[in-house]
């Protein structure tokens, strides 16, 4: 039965390209409105020096869990050749459309796609003007307007305070993945000095009322009574489909694989 890995193993797993490998798994990027993982930030060490390197989850062709890697179906020269981004910069909207024009991958936010044929529809099909098309490309992507993207990092939310009503439970000190969709399912909050009987909480995104960025914070929708009695858990157990229905249920909460069908029984 498939179980949901925690994403301080996926740091340290191993990348490897079509043609070697190319470093490890650093942080994640993920979409604040869905807890999608929409990149994987690679430290590339000696090879890419300088750069942020980002692998979309669609690149993954296999992941190899007991080895911890995971393989991309990307050359290195792929890889190296994507529109270059400073290791300390922030990703930007304008930055994506590009990324995603150079592996020829779909936007997944919502909008118009700007590989509509519409755009340039006589240099879709010319490949005698291909650099002319570059140039039209270059263009349209000068003209997008900065906006900003829900992108997150998840090693930055790691020791974010959650909160309940007026109570501080604890910080969250880990995360639980989806890897079949890579979706963050659920955040592992150490709640040892609130409820030392408890120890540890496993709370979902769907259970959470408000984000305060600024402050750091994060407020569950669930009460005290509630989390006092949370079933058991301990950061070494494996959290397969049976528990999360034992969670759901003992919250009432829906199961969200019913709703989305992402993820197989």
């Amino acid at each position: 039965m498939t179980s949901l890995p925690r994403f301080q193993d996926i740091q340290g797993w191993e990348l490897g390209a079509v043609d070697g490998k190319i470093g490890r798994c650093h942080d994640v990027l993920f979409d604040d409105t869905d807890w999608a993982i929409r990149y994987i930030v690679a430290d590339t060490g000696k090879w890419l020096p300088g750069r942020k390197v980002l692998i979309s989850p669609l690149a993954i062709r296999a992941l190899e869990e007991a080895t911890g890697t995971l393989d991309l179906s990307l050359t290195k020269d792929q890889i190296k050749n994507a529109p270059p981004l400073d290791s300390d910069a922030p990703v930007s909207r304008r930055y994506e459309i590009a990324f995603n024009w150079h592996y020829d991958w779909p936007n997944y936010w919502t909008g118009p796609s700007i590989r509509d044929p519409h755009l340039y529809p006589t240099l879709l099909h010319r490949p005698e003007e291909l650099e002319q098309r570059s140039d039209l490309q270059d263009q349209f992507l000068d003209k997008l307007p900065e906006e900003q993207t829900h992108l997150r990092s998840a090693q930055e939310i790691l020791e974010y305070r959650t909160v309940t009503g007026d109570t501080d439970i604890g910080n969250i000190v880990d995360l639980l993945v989806d890897k079949e969709s890579w979706i963050i399912r659920f955040m592992i909050v150490d709640a040892r000095k609130w409820l030392p009987e408890v120890k540890w909480l496993l709370i979902s995104h769907h259970w959470v009322e408000k984000i305060d960025w600024a402050e750091r914070s994060i407020a569950a929708k669930l009460t005290v009574d509630q989390l006092k009695g949370s079933p058991k858990f301990d950061p070494s157990m494996l959290v397969d489909r049976e528990y999360e229905r034992v969670l759901h249920d003992f919250y009432g909460m829906p199961y969200y694989w019913q709703d989305q069908g992402d993820r197989k029984d």
